[in-house]
């Protein structure tokens, strides 16, 4: 611990400095490295790449939506089989077993 009380943290990851109280453990500040300026080509590839990303993302969601219906029909189906299979029993709800 050095005399202000205080431990200056550098993080390994994102380089962020974090000042931390060494009494409370809070943290005082935190300041984030500087992050260059890219050009214009450089921000337009980033911008398409990431529109390539979204445009991916949205497909395979809009695909899983249309087989989630499916899914959820033939679990639906099923339920109607157990149901019509065990409708001589009474129907137990699981709160009333307490």
């Amino acid at each position: 611990m050095n005399e202000t009380g205080r431990y200056t943290i550098i993080c390994p990851c994102c380089e962020t400095t974090l000042v931390i109280d060494a009494r409370t453990g809070a943290m005082i500040s935190h300041e984030e490295k500087a992050k260059p300026i890219a050009s214009f080509e450089e921000m337009t590839k980033g911008m398409e790449k990431q529109k390539q990303t979204r445009d991916q993302i949205f497909t395979q969601e809009l695909g899983s939506l249309k087989d989630r219906e499916r899914l959820l029909e033939e679990k639906f189906r099923e339920a109607m089989k157990r149901a019509d299979l065990e409708k001589d029993k009474p129907y137990r709800n699981p709160l009333d077993l307490d």
